[in-house]
């Protein structure tokens, strides 16, 4: 048997489990759709038919030459989900799987759900959009430059509370509550709409702590197992300037990432990047509660970063220029943004953080409009597909003291 006929056999006994196994018994995942993404399976093999087939047994030198050459051919969705399908096959297969795809760092590909977490590439911007549905208040994004043949990723659910605003992230499109095993964190915001907090579903970090203030009960702090999923972990927070009736002109916005160190940017600089997600069942909610921003704090105590020690990245709106024949303020969007909006910008890293005080020209993270409720979203290194989302669901909420 020739190895293309052995290629074309794995994808063919693949592709009849992702639409019979696993699907079924998941309930999620394994389906290109808009509506749908390819989910990490919890724990040990769920199809007792795989662990007993000839592929479980495959020599590990014939194995991962099989594997590698599936993952360079199918670089994109949803050609993709063979490589997705490959890993649930077996233990052997998930782990050898793991090791082949690289992070979108470095190859510059977004694969398993984790990758949402991790940086996006160094050399390039991985382009997204985002759909916003008024009429249910969520938004999806998804990867690609249209809706036909773009890939969903996240979801988001805005929650309009007495004192504040909170935009529920997760995984599956379907279900955006905050008992979910897809949440996967949430954007919240003050009053007036001017300051927003990112939270992480997970500890950004190895050995993060959380510490409760005297108005919890129990007071003093906690470990907090890494086997647990657990509270909210502040990762970033924005502030958009004060701007009443726009007098100042655009809005202007700073973005303090809590868990990337400003060092990150620089050459031979390291973002901290998360393996893998910390699983828990929906009882494990129960026995450790989400605390409120007010009744809380997080301090990341160990692990590759520690905002105590080191001075964290922050990143800024890239200033407009003044178009005196359109008679507007002006962003270079390389094609990318077509309509204006008072909600476009461009994320670049801080004066402070650049050498003898000059503006980093490299732009992190761009957002602007393409259409009544479509507009496109492109980051890149350091920041994640998480928090490049929520960082643009600030800009969809109600500023007014901004504008």
């Amino acid at each position: 048997m020739s190895f293309k006929s052995i290629i074309q056999d794995m994808r063919d006994e693949l592709g009849s489990i992702s639409r019979k196994g696993l699907e079924v018994k998941l309930g999620y995942g394994l389906r290109s759709t808009s509506r749908r993404t390819v989910h990490d399976a919890l724990g040990p093999p769920l199809v007792d038919a795989l662990s007993q087939s000839c592929w479980a047994n495959m020599p590990p030198e014939l194995l991962r030459d099989v594997l590698m050459r599936i993952e360079e051919a199918e670089s994109w969705w949803p050609q993709r989900k063979d490589v997705v399908a490959c890993a649930g096959v077996c233990r052997s297969w998930r782990d050898m799987m793991k090791e082949i795809v690289k992070t979108p760092e470095v190859s510059g590909k977004l694969t398993f759900p984790i990758s949402l977490k991790q940086p996006g590439p160094r050399d390039f911007p991985l382009q997204c959009f985002i759909r916003r549905n008024r009429s249910t208040q969520t938004y999806h994004l998804f990867l690609g430059l249209n809706e036909d043949d773009g890939k969903f990723l996240l979801a988001a659910r805005k929650c309009r509370r007495p004192t504040c605003t909170d935009y529920l992230i997760s995984l599956n499109a379907d279900d955006m509550s905050r008992t979910s095993a897809r949440y996967v964190g949430k954007l919240r915001s003050n009053f007036l709409g001017t300051k927003f907090t990112i939270y992480d579903a997970q500890p950004p970090h190895a050995g993060a702590m959380i510490s409760r203030s005297h108005s919890t009960r129990g007071g003093g702090s906690e470990q907090i197992s890494p086997k647990v999923l657990a509270g909210n972990y502040p990762v970033a927070h924005i502030a958009y300037e004060l701007n009443v009736s726009g007098s100042r002109g655009p809005r202007r916005m700073h973005c303090v990432m809590d868990s990337i160190p400003a060092s990150a940017i620089k050459p031979g600089g390291v973002a901290p990047t998360q393996i893998e997600f910390l699983h828990a069942s929906l009882d494990s909610f129960a026995s450790v509660p989400f605390f409120r921003s007010k009744s809380s704090r997080i301090e990341c105590l160990s692990g590759s970063f520690s905002g105590m020690n080191e001075e964290k990245l922050v990143l800024k709106n890239k200033n407009p220029r003044w178009h005196v024949q359109l008679q507007c303020w002006c962003l270079n969007f390389r094609g990318r943004v077509t309509v204006a909006s008072v909600k476009n910008f461009q994320l670049v890293a801080s004066d402070e953080i650049g050498s003898a005080g000059q503006e980093q020209e490299k732009v992190i993270l761009q957002f602007g409009k393409v259409g009544k409720d479509l507009f496109t979203m492109d980051y890149s290194y350091p920041i994640s597909a998480f928090q490049a989302f929520a960082i643009c669901l600030s800009s969809f909420d109600t500023k007014i003291a901004c504008e």
